[in-house]
């Protein structure tokens, strides 16, 4: 019975752990979520107004824990460079980064409505430039005059008139000018649209703050997974150690049956930790892969390990600061909301008169021999009337697009610095769990050697050695945890303050 009862609470144990891998498998997907699709609307708005951008939603579902559910990023995706090369390929944190700036989906999207957003820049300015055409024509033709009327108007008397008259010809070449010489409707669409140029630049520059975020949380993920691994094996090797002498110790009559049970048990536990951080580990390298633009089959290591370095950042006035003069994302929302006051600029220019020029010459006759030169010119004034209120409810739209452009702004210079005081207190609190997660690996370790001594001297059985086992694994996964919390805390800072693409680097080494 109380083997029974161990063995029950045992299960307990490996259900708990079995649950918490789903949660760490879950935690990219929250990472992206909670992080980056937020960001990704945003960065998506060159050429759009600010009520028509995409949104990314998510739902969750409740079955004894919360699914969170989304729209796939662009920036978790990727187009492939190139074909797997037999050679496995030592990925360090620098290429990957390079890597997802030349691949990630998500930047060449940006960088297609940067292209979007001049060409509506390259339509309104056509309106400003002359427009020139060309036409030749040349026609050979029979008119029936009976069909016209004209048969009766121009009968004489004593001479019949055919019904029909012809074949004659008509020779025509002529070029043609349109220009607008006063349109304010024209001109100030224009300037909203090189605003709305600007803004698609800005967010091209904060897609790619956003791509070396999706790297450096891909990045850190895997290396943490690669640590799960090696810390899973360690725990084999010293599991099978205690077995094989527990296994010793029973065919020499020195301990008892259910010791060498337990020895098992715990092996084959640590067996199946080890195969769950494997899978795990090589799913999160191809995660990586497909945000860099590897192809999926292509082999790699990480070549570099996760690393500690303690970071001393500015104050939270200095980087509250540094982030709304280089937030990308802010600039470009500033520009959007400077093209929206263009757009009801144009809107209200709509009741004001335009000024036409337009012109022709060319060369009329029977044939392309003989013609006679003529030309045209001709000036206008349109005067707007009455409309039906169609200008009237075009600056209704306009002033709601540009109240919603503003009020996004404001709301958006808030959120800059709720990110960045809450990637100061993350970035605090993982330096202080990464001490503490250390010294209990520390004592964990002096624990499980005092454990296995007192065994080997019989003074114990090998329970005591298995809960020193448990406790050194718990404060393993903790150290590893709370690491990849404080790396990726660092990114999250950098890219909080604007300068995720040059800083991370810096941060990730302990240089402010």
């Amino acid at each position: 019975m109380p083997t029974r009862g161990w063995v029950t609470a045992r299960s307990g144990r490996q259900a708990k752990r079995l649950l918490l891998l789903k949660h760490r498998k879950a935690a990219g997907l929250v990472f992206f979520t909670l992080t980056v699709c937020p960001l990704v609307a945003r960065s998506q708005t060159a050429a759009q107004s600010p009520s028509t951008q995409p949104q990314y939603q998510s739902t969750t579902q409740s079955s004894g824990t919360s699914i969170l559910l989304q729209s796939q990023s662009p920036f978790q995706g990727s187009v492939p460079a190139g074909k797997a090369s037999p050679e496995t390929l030592a990925l360090t944190f620098a290429d990957a980064i390079n890597r997802g700036l030349q691949n990630n989906l998500g930047l060449l999207l940006s960088g297609d409505n940067t292209l979007s957003a001049r060409g509506q820049r390259w339509k309104e300015l056509s309106n400003l430039l002359p427009n020139i055409t060309t036409t030749t024509l040349e026609a050979m033709q029979e008119t029936s005059l009976a069909a016209l009327g004209l048969k009766n108007a121009l009968a004489v008397p004593g001479v019949q008139l055919p019904n029909v008259v012809g074949p004659f010809n008509y020779f025509d070449t002529r070029i043609f000018l349109h220009q607008s010489v006063l349109n304010l409707n024209y001109l100030e669409k224009e300037r909203g649209a090189a605003f709305n140029v600007q803004s698609a630049q800005h967010n091209y520059r904060d897609a790619r703050e956003l791509v070396v975020l999706a790297v450096g949380n891909g990045y850190l993920q895997a290396l943490a997974g690669g640590a799960r691994v090696d810390t899973a094996r360690a725990q084999v090797d010293t599991a099978q150690a205690l077995y094989n002498k527990a296994v010793d110790q029973q065919k020499a009559g020195v301990s008892p049956a259910i010791d060498t049970l337990r020895a098992q048990v715990e092996l084959q536990t640590r067996q199946q930790q080890l195969i769950v951080a494997r899978n795990d580990f090589a799913k999160q390298k191809l995660g990586l892969g497909r945000i860099i633009g590897l192809p999926s089959a292509q082999e790699f290591t990480l070549a570099e390990k996760a690393p500690y370095e303690p970071l001393t950042p500015m104050s939270l006035e200095q980087s509250v600061q540094r982030a709304l003069s280089l937030r990308s994302d802010y600039k470009a929302l500033q520009a959007q909301v400077r093209a929206a006051e263009w757009s009801r600029r144009a809107a209200t220019a709509e009741y004001f008169p335009t000024l036409d020029f337009s012109a022709n010459y060319g060369a009329i006759g029977v044939s392309p021999r003989s013609t006679d030169t003529t030309y045209q010119l001709t000036g206008s004034i349109n005067i707007p009337l009455f409309q039906g209120g169609k200008v009237h409810g075009e600056v209704l739209q306009s002033e709601a697009t540009l109240r919603q452009a503003r009020s996004q702004l404001d709301n958006l210079g808030a959120q800059i610095e709720y990110e960045v005081r809450t990637s100061l207190l993350d970035l605090n609190a993982a330096a202080e769990q990464v001490e503490v997660a250390r010294s209990s690996v520390d004592l964990a370790q002096q624990t499980l050697t005092q454990a296995q001594d007192r065994f080997a001297a019989g003074v114990t059985d090998n329970l005591e050695v298995i809960q020193a086992q448990e406790a050194l694994a718990s404060a393993n996964e903790n150290y590893i945890s709370s690491l990849y919390a404080h790396n990726l805390a660092k990114v999250q800072f950098a890219r909080a303050t604007g300068f995720a693409e040059e800083g991370v680097k810096q941060y990730l080494r302990g240089k402010p």
